[in-house]
């Protein structure tokens, strides 16, 4: 297989290993000579020989086939119905080869038109516009130096961590209402040319292997990466980001370990591009009644018995502290944005039959402003709506490290 196809199928894989179907293809992959019985065998025993570990394996070994590996391949997708995911392949691939295509540029040796300087065999750059201002006098959304280019399709990778059932032993109630929050971004990303991928109810130390997992894939040929977790939280103990997360043993991991996980000594392949973090969960225990202004425009729905909180207390005992992982320092924090759903130490609201209310809001938002207004005028959007719920309030913040204007592919 060439590089082209195996840089492919590594952009693709978290796609491919989330909704990959094997248990339809092996008949498929024998006929066409993609692989042998021992082979399929070999697949079938990997790992757990869970669904998604033999995905995984499926697509690594994939990439020691052949040249035509990729196009057979393809057409055991469309020959087991598994459409979606083959014109995920074809149209990436073709869309790699046409952006190929424009990067080499051949002279225009018409008559009447000057050669450029140099000798023949120079090679010529497409020389960039000077950004145009919009009525408002404010440069366009274009200007590649004021914003970060997200062309590729797709864009970047979205993984959703959703935890709802927590052990026992670990005194945390289920989160009621966190899989519509999660069906609900899964649709708001995929519309944004992002890659979904879900994991549900991760212990703390899975938690930090899918993150460790999704740093050390290639994201070279993608444009930005989405991180998104759905849980309950604490304070902890920091130096730079507040707040941590807890896993379904009851165990937390710290947001400033979790965002380090992706820094540029981690994560190269991510190095000036921008990495999102979207943290649905409590940052303590204090609830907020707010304060009297003298007019507001606040919705009128009210926390009722179907309200609940992503809030445990902050931990102290032995075993719970997140105080060692919190010291560990960001070398290299540029580019990164964490968006909290409420501010440290406070309580997050999250409805059973609607969801959290900063998921409702964000997703409300970036579906309908994500084509027009950049990330930070988005998330000003997200704060002003979210701060307006009645008797007591919830105010989300972020803290941004991104050099630029970040406008999502729409």
């Amino acid at each position: 297989m060439d590089e082209a196809d195996r840089q492919l199928l590594r952009r693709c894989r978290v796609r491919l290993v989330s909704e990959l179907q094997v248990a339809a293809l092996w008949d498929a992959l024998l006929s066409r000579g993609l692989f042998t019985l021992a082979m399929i065998e070999d697949i079938q025993h990997a790992g757990c020989g869970s669904r998604s570990d033999q995905a995984r394996q499926l697509i690594i070994d994939l990439e020691t086939r052949g040249s035509q590996a990729l196009p057979l391949f393809i057409s055991c997708l469309e020959d087991t119905g598994q459409d979606m995911l083959a014109s995920l392949l074809r149209m990436s691939g073709q869309a790699e080869k046409q952006r190929s295509r424009e990067a080499i540029r051949p002279l225009d040796l018409r008559p009447g038109v000057p050669r450029p300087m140099g000798t023949e065999r120079e090679e010529l750059t497409v020389k960039q516009e000077p950004a145009k201002p919009t009525p408002g006098g404010q440069l366009s959304r274009e200007n590649v130096n004021l914003s970060y280019v997200l062309n590729v399709d797709p864009c970047g990778l979205c993984l959703i961590i959703n935890n709802v059932n927590f052990s026992l032993s670990s005194g945390l109630s289920p989160r009621t209402g966190s899989n519509i929050d999660c069906e609900k971004l899964q649709r708001c990303f995929r519309s944004l040319h992002f890659m979904v991928e879900v994991e549900y109810d991760l212990t703390a130390q899975q938690m930090v292997q899918a993150f460790v997992e999704l740093a050390r894939q290639d994201h070279s040929a993608l444009d930005c990466c989405v991180v998104v977790i759905l849980s309950h939280g604490c304070e902890a103990s920091h130096r730079q980001l507040p707040g941590a997360v807890y896993g379904t043993d009851g165990c937390s991991v710290s947001i400033e370990k979790i965002v380090k996980i992706f820094n540029g000594a981690h994560c190269p392949s991510l190095g000036g591009k921008p990495k999102l973090f979207f943290i649905q969960a409590c940052g303590g225990e204090q609830k907020d009644p707010g304060f009297e202004v003298a007019s507001t425009s606040c919705e009128d729905r009210t926390p009722g018995e179907d309200t609940e909180s992503d809030s445990v207390p902050f931990p102290e005992g032995p075993g719970t502290s997140d105080e060692p992982d919190a010291r560990s320092s960001l070398p290299t924090p540029s580019d990164i944005l964490v968006s909290y759903s409420t501010f440290p130490g406070f309580v997050s609201w999250r409805e059973t039959k609607r969801g959290s209310w900063y998921i409702e809001t964000l997703v409300s938002v970036l579906e309908q402003w994500a084509h027009s207004e950049d990330l930070q005028t988005l998330l000003l959007r997200v704060a002003n709506a979210v701060s307006q719920k009645r008797i007591y309030k919830q105010m989300p913040g972020c803290f941004n490290f991104l050099r630029k204007k970040l406008f999502f592919k729409t």
